[in-house]
């Protein structure tokens, strides 16, 4: 049997595309390699849960304020005004957005890709069935690569997809430490100190009867477990049992291109995207693996392997201006503590509050207050600048 699309990769980016394909009636592969979960924080912003209808089961905490903690331990407290971010356990979210493209249609195959062969009439995807160990062999029209940061499919297909820069993310799964002083599982606290990571951030992410503790870091001399360690032990977590340990890249950039220019096109972390400052993914890579399967419509459609590049197009369009905005605050306030403290003091301001969560809420840069975004750039200039004291309420 020939597929219309083969989909390589079963993370919210894949599972995303295979679905919005199977819908339109195409026949549609799922490649996944099953029991793996990548550690994220598990953040979902209301846009996300309405644009991909995701059912109220599977948020398992809504968190109303995030705590953001400078190098000295300073803190300050961003309330969600009228609304909540989400919180998902990636291993029952993963799994319910592969049962739902299944359900509409598509089919679920579990192994690891090995590398893509072309026929005559076009691609072949040559992967190992995991339960038997067994190579196959199945023939599409088109592939879609949706298999993470260091993406197989990315590195032997698309120019530029074997360098892609990424920061390494480590976390840990503690049970519930409601209770514990100084927690709250309605708040996320995200912890901007060079000892825990030197050019990221750790964070303490409630998931309800659990909780999602980790930092990511660019530099591969940090001890990423001891990291955490600390990070437990500074905010009184140390002595919680923990559930499950993970590890993974994060992409840092959008890669330039995002197909072959044949029978190919990328999708999610495989893309790279991955917001910079906050390494928010899982919308983004659901968006991805959206703008892929409405490209790899297109190509599908016309025959023209000039309609795979509408995958990267329409995604730059409408959030390219939000990931150069998000790239150029980490660039200046990830550096160094000093940087960190002022960028922690900078978000007591109520204009940086209240813009920062509209966009991030509704996913796009608000305009509706431009003298608010005049104010921020001349106030975030200033501290860049040190030309005013970090203020604490």
């Amino acid at each position: 049997m020939r597929y219309d699309a083969f989909v390589v990769g079963g993370g919210p980016s894949g599972a995303t595309a295979a679905e919005d394909l199977a819908r339109a009636g195409r026949r549609v592969a799922l490649l996944d390699r099953a029991g793996r979960i990548k550690p994220c924080g598990g953040a979902i912003p209301p846009r996300l849960i309405a644009d991909f209808d995701i059912p109220d089961h599977l948020i398992v905490a809504r968190i109303r304020c995030a705590r953001m903690i400078s190098p000295t331990g300073r803190a300050v407290d961003i309330h969600i005004e009228g609304g909540f971010v989400g919180m998902v356990d990636r291993e029952d979210f993963d799994e319910f957005l592969r049962d739902r493209a299944a359900m509409r249609g598509a089919d679920r195959l579990t192994g690891t890709f090995l590398r893509i062969e072309r026929e005559a009439d076009g691609p072949v995807v040559v992967w190992r069935e995991k339960a038997t160990g067994e190579e196959r062999r199945t023939p599409t029209r088109v592939v879609i690569g949706a298999d993470g940061a260091r993406s197989s499919v990315a590195r032997a297909e698309v120019p530029g997809g074997d360098s892609i820069p990424y920061v390494i993310a480590y976390h840990e799964i503690i049970a519930d430490p409601s209770g514990l002083e100084g927690y709250d599982p309605d708040r996320c606290d995200v912890v901007y100190d060079g000892r825990i990571s030197p050019d990221f951030y750790g964070w303490i992410f409630p998931h309800g009867p659990r909780a999602s503790v980790g930092m990511g870091t660019e530099k591969p001399d940090v001890d990423l477990k001891r990291a955490t360690a600390d990070l437990r032990a500074m905010s009184g977590l140390g002595g919680c049992e923990t559930l499950r340990r993970e590890g993974a890249p994060i992409p840092l950039k959008p890669l330039d291109r995002w197909d072959n220019g044949r029978d190919v096109v990328l999708a999610g972390d495989a893309a790279g995207v991955v917001a910079p400052s906050s390494g928010e993914g899982i919308f983004y890579a659901m968006a991805g693996g959206r703008a892929a399967a409405t490209a790899a419509q297109a190509f599908l459609a016309s025959g023209r392997a000039a309609d795979l590049k509408l995958a990267r197009k329409m995604f730059i369009k409408e959030h390219g201006t939000v990931f150069k905005v998000l790239r150029s605050m980490q660039d200046a306030y990830y550096r160094d503590d000093t940087r960190r403290e002022r960028f922690v003091s900078l978000c007591h301001d109520i204009d940086v509050q209240r813009l920062t969560f509209e966009a991030y809420m509704n996913k796009r840069l608000v305009a509706a207050r431009p003298m608010a975004h005049v104010k921020i750039g001349l106030k975030n200039l200033a501290h860049l600048m040190g030309l005013v004291r970090p203020e604490w309420s």
